[in-house]
């Protein structure tokens, strides 16, 4: 018989006001495993399994080591400088991407035989049918510089003379002032719920994703799960999550996603290679069932 799982997360993991790709991931594999849920390891008894969310340890959770069995889900690493310590320290680690895996791996020292990948899923989601013009331009996140908001709304600014909206949604409350600052080229909807999202995805032509940092980038499959071709930076996991339904520009570089996003606006030619593309991408998704298997398996190895 499987112990019982102990899941360590953040607060407001629920919280439909800022909704993320790691609170649905840990919601997800909350509900695959039946675990018990947990604010903080004080609560967790002496000698269980605790799956501790990366951005609930510190320091502290070097003694906790001693005391439970840690494994910990990095969902993105930190630029801490006692992370290494806290993941050399646990029973093991679970990332949401190879990227991830590779990077702790060169960075921290682990044994590659504690470090398991368990990508997210995507949900089947209702084919978006596109519009003629592919005008209807769609980015997913908080509304922060991690993002690349800027660097968005720099792109979208030199295409003024092409027809196109750009809708962004996701919470405007973390940096406001980036926010405030933004100007018409991105129309702020502030976050969605899972519904109102589905619908976003399906009056969409493309997801423009612009960040400056990505582990997975879960937007991007959410989207292609749809049908919905996506062009992206080519930052952290995203190659991975992406897996040639769309297409990759450099980071922080305005003028190259403005050149890939005209040439979507201009060529029919093109549209219909990345629909094609996309199309074949959300072919090949699989579910968050395969995702909780992988950290069940992770676990039974590590525990």
């Amino acid at each position: 018989m499987r112990p019982a799982v102990h899941l360590v997360r953040p607060a407001g993991v629920d919280d439909p006001a800022r909704p993320s790709g790691g609170n649905r991931y840990d919601r997800q594999v909350a509900a695959g495993l039946g675990a018990v849920e947990h604010a903080s390891t004080a609560t967790v008894p002496d000698g269980a399994l605790a799956l501790v969310d990366g951005l609930c340890a510190t320091p502290g959770l070097v003694a906790e080591a001693r005391r439970l069995r840690v494994v910990v889900l990095v969902h993105m690493p930190r630029p801490e400088p006692w992370e290494g310590e806290v993941l050399r320290a646990a029973a093991g680690v679970v990332t949401t991407s190879r990227w991830t895996r590779d990077l702790l791996l060169a960075r921290d020292g682990l044994d590659p035989d504690r470090v398991h990948v368990a990508e997210p899923g995507a949900d089947p989601a209702p084919l978006a049918p596109g519009s003629a013009g592919g005008g209807a331009l769609l980015t997913v996140g908080a509304v922060t510089a991690l993002k690349g908001y800027d660097v968005l709304a720099a792109a979208l600014a030199r295409l003024d003379d092409l027809a196109w909206t750009c809708h962004g949604v996701g919470s405007t409350a973390i940096e406001p002032e980036l926010a405030g600052r933004l100007g018409p080229q991105v129309r702020l909807t502030g976050p969605m719920t899972p519904a109102e999202l589905g619908t976003t995805y399906a009056e969409a032509d493309l997801l423009v994703l612009a960040s400056r940092a990505e582990a997975y980038g879960m937007v991007v499959t959410e989207a292609l799960a749809h049908g919905l071709p996506v062009v992206a930076t080519d930052v952290g996991g995203v190659r991975e999550s992406l897996g040639g339904g769309g297409v990759l520009v450099p980071a922080e570089d305005p003028a190259a996603l403005a050149a890939e996003l005209r040439r979507w606006l201009t060529s029919e030619q093109r549209r219909a290679e990345l629909r094609a593309a996309a199309r074949a991408r959300r072919a090949g998704l699989a579910g968050w069932d395969r995702t909780v298997r992988l950290v069940a398996d992770a676990l039974e190895v590590l525990s």
